[in-house]
């Protein structure tokens, strides 16, 4: 047993976020927590003026309001946030969300509890009672585990052929299950006003060997960064819907992007990810048409390669790609439409192995490489794509 201190609370919080420069998204409790306590916090991180709350907040030291602009009404209402019916959830959301308050400068972007996977049972009830006018978003979880079996997920970093070709395959149905949930919501909402919001999704294994099981620490492999590469190219090709994304665990748990070990860190496979999509924030999404070959195993296969694609404000073009398949070098043609493109730059994440991870005592061997096998030719580029590799490749 561990014993909660609270010693980490609201005030460790946002100085966290601004110490990384994040823009915070807090989830307010719907299952045990009253309304009154739940107004409160807003108005603690958000209220100017004087109140009991506010003097509460400036006796802390924080004489300004923080100002979030990311209000989850509850989170998962049908399993630990309160085991309940959506209808149920439905009708406490409308009653919390009253009272969830704007102040000056501070307007909330609200968001409702949504479906796990692709229940979109849970997804009617909500866009039937809850009025257009009272969320900003509806949230999605979703996480991939590697065996389908959650008595046994599987190990992080010791896993054959077939269990990584399952994993994919699972990591892959996000596409569906976002185009499942887009089909019920846009009966609701044709103009796409309602954000989807996937803030829970990754690879989930077993803990690691002689850790707590309840703190879900797990390695990050090469594996879990094709996983997030492809998970982020479904995101951006569906970004009409999907307007925030963000993982839930980010340092020591689940598919973290930094892991740590005293004042040690290791920079896993789906940090550099991540630092590869950076460039797809705040551009504008282009759409790609992409043929390519299966990855096929056992008489099953999945789709050998995904892409996405974006224009920047400096007019540079972005197009990320993965590849797979863990044997098989794939030659694929890019047609870009416009004007002629005269610089293209490469970077590349790969590895022997698709178990591969970085540790505390070989933190650097997975890692982004400077990638040249593509020609470009005016309006053509041709690209080789190594075996189960990330490619991000930018076109000026």
């Amino acid at each position: 047993m561990v014993t909660e201190d609270n010693s980490f609370g609201t005030n460790e919080f946002m100085e966290l976020c601004k110490l990384i420069g994040c823009e915070p998204d807090i989830a307010g409790n719907v299952g045990s927590e009253s309304v009154q306590e739940m107004s409160a916090w807003i108005e603690y991180l958000n209220a100017t003026g004087e109140s009991s709350v506010t003097d509460l907040r400036k006796a802390t030291g924080h004489e300004t309001p923080w100002k979030i602009k990311f209000w989850g009404v509850e989170n998962e209402s049908w399993g630990c946030g309160g085991t309940m019916t959506a209808q149920y959830y439905s009708n406490l959301y409308r009653r919390y969300a009253s009272f969830c308050k704007d102040y000056s400068g501070a307007p909330l972007w609200k968001i409702a509890s949504g479906p796990s996977g692709d229940d979109t049972s849970w997804m009617r009830p909500l866009l039937e009672n809850i009025p257009a006018g009272m969320l900003w978003g509806i949230s999605l979880h979703y996480y991939t585990v590697p065996t389908g079996d959650w008595s046994h997920k599987g190990s992080a970093t010791h896993f054959d052929e077939a269990e990584y070709f399952g994993t994919l395959e699972r990591a892959l149905q996000m596409k569906n299950i976002i185009e499942d949930q887009e089909a019920v919501m846009n009966r609701y909402d044709k103009n796409k006003k309602i954000a989807l919001v996937v803030d829970e999704w990754g690879v989930w294994t077993d803990a690691e060997p002689h850790t707590n099981p309840a703190f879900l620490y797990q390695q990050n492999s090469l594996r879990d960064a094709l996983v997030a590469a492809s998970t982020l190219n479904i995101f951006n090709n569906h970004s009409d819907r999907v307007k925030m994304a963000e993982l839930a665990q980010t340092v020591n748990v689940l598919q973290s992007l930094i892991l740590t070990k005293g004042k040690q860190i290791v920079l896993t496979p789906t940090y550099d990810v991540f630092d590869l999509y950076q460039v797809y924030q705040n551009a504008h999404f282009l759409p790609i048409k992409l043929t390519a070959p299966k990855y096929s195993f056992n008489g099953q296969e999945i789709e050998a390669v995904n892409a996405s694609a974006s224009l920047d404000s400096s007019g540079t073009i972005h197009i990320s790609l993965v590849n797979l398949d863990p044997s098989k070098t794939i030659a694929l043609q890019a047609h870009l439409k416009g004007a002629t493109r005269n610089k293209a730059t490469g970077e590349i994440l790969t590895s022997a192995h698709f178990d591969d991870f970085n540790s505390f005592e070989a933190p650097q061997k997975v890692s982004l490489k400077q990638f040249n096998d593509f020609k470009s030719q005016g309006t053509t580029i041709t690209i080789n794509l190594p075996p189960k590799s990330v490619i991000m490749l930018s076109i000026k």
